[in-house]
């Protein structure tokens, strides 16, 4: 770091995006992108908005905007896009965290919820997993925290119901409570059912997983008017400019091409379920999953050396060097022949060593 770096970050750890190598072709199965381009649709909105980039975009993504809350059943005051969810969390942390109002979320989960709470120097609780991974909600009811929880969590896949959120929302009224869906439509119910009833919910999803939209950085939050009206007032205080004119043209065209998405979606979640067997019947455990990738780990093989093990011969897999994770590695679920290729080369790994 420089000499002029502010010491207030002298102990941030920033958050370590998946890797993005460019030195060979790989398979990659790391960072939970979709195997499938963006939809025809949506490609041919964004190569035409790309003829208007001389001016500035739609601060309100009002075609797109309305578009998303007429499919949700929701009014267009209710919903708030964002260069990614990613944003749409950070607005959160920024809205309803302060010195007296720490937040919590579990102990593993999305990586980013403890850089934002730490580089915005708010306090903070983590909340264990239970020892299959999943979440204790019972651990979150009457907290007098903010909740962020994502639903399904990662990188376990695990998902709470609604009840459980509502629970969790009924018991903390002067509490915000977010529910960071990115990867819902892999499997659950979606918390936009419970907005009606419960005022303090927010709700996020992206276009990065199921609508093929990683590169295009596109999020949505969804909650009252008056909690979107407070995260407007954050964003307008930071960058009214923040989703792109193609972004926002793409974002439409996938929303018009939902046959497309909901396609593709059964597909992966067909390509889960056999990579699932296949691993456990290899001696894999594997914890069951409701989104688009699966946490595995094997006794004979630990998960770092798995993971070097499938890059040298040109699959990327994710390894999370903690604790409880250190035996596993998280595979994203991409095409048949993909984990067909996975699974052949897993084996030789497991012959190996033996």
């Amino acid at each position: 770091m420089s000499r002029f770096f502010s010491h207030k970050y002298d102990k941030l750890t920033p958050y370590v995006p998946g890797e993005q190598p460019r030195d060979r072709s790989y398979i990659k199965l790391n960072t939970n992108e979709s195997p499938f381009p963006p939809s025809p649709r949506a490609q041919a909105r964004a190569a035409e908005a790309a003829k208007t980039l001389q001016l500035y975009c739609d601060p309100e993504c009002t075609a797109l905007v309305e578009k998303i809350a007429e499919m949700k059943g929701l009014k267009p005051d209710q919903v708030l896009l964002g260069n990614g969810s990613d944003e749409t969390l950070y607005l959160s942390f920024l809205a309803y965290c302060d010195r007296d109002t720490p937040a919590i979320f579990p102990d593993i989960t999305y990586g980013f919820y403890k850089v934002f709470a730490e580089s915005l120097n708010l306090p903070y609780v983590t909340v264990p997993l239970e020892a299959d991974f999943s979440i204790d909600h019972k651990a979150y009811l009457n907290c007098g925290k903010t909740v962020f929880i994502a639903n399904p969590n990662a990188p376990t896949g695990q998902l709470l119901t609604l009840a459980q959120i509502r629970e969790i929302a009924d018991s903390n009224p002067g509490n915000a409570v977010i529910i960071d869906e990115a990867y819902i439509d892999f499997g659950g119910e979606s918390a936009v059912a419970l907005l009606d009833t419960c005022e303090n919910l927010l709700v996020t999803q992206t276009f990065s997983k199921s609508r093929s939209l990683a590169g295009g950085r596109l999020g949505m939050i969804f909650g009252s008017q008056a909690m979107i009206n407070d995260l407007k007032t954050i964003k307008y205080s930071i960058n009214p400019y923040n989703v792109n004119t193609v972004t926002q043209a793409a974002g439409l065209g996938a929303l018009e091409d939902e046959d497309y998405t909901r396609a593709n979606c059964e597909i992966i979640k067909e390509n889960r379920s056999f990579t699932t067997r296949q691993l456990r019947s290899l001696g894999f455990a594997v914890a069951d999953s409701y989104a688009n990738f699966v946490l595995a780990a094997h006794p004979a093989v630990p998960g770092g050396e798995l993971y070097a093990g499938l890059k040298s011969r040109g699959i990327l897999v994710r390894y999370f060097n903690t604790d409880r994770l250190r035996p596993y590695v998280r595979i994203t679920i991409g095409t048949k022949q993909e984990m067909e290729s996975l699974l052949g080369a897993v084996k030789e790994i497991l012959e190996e060593a033996q």
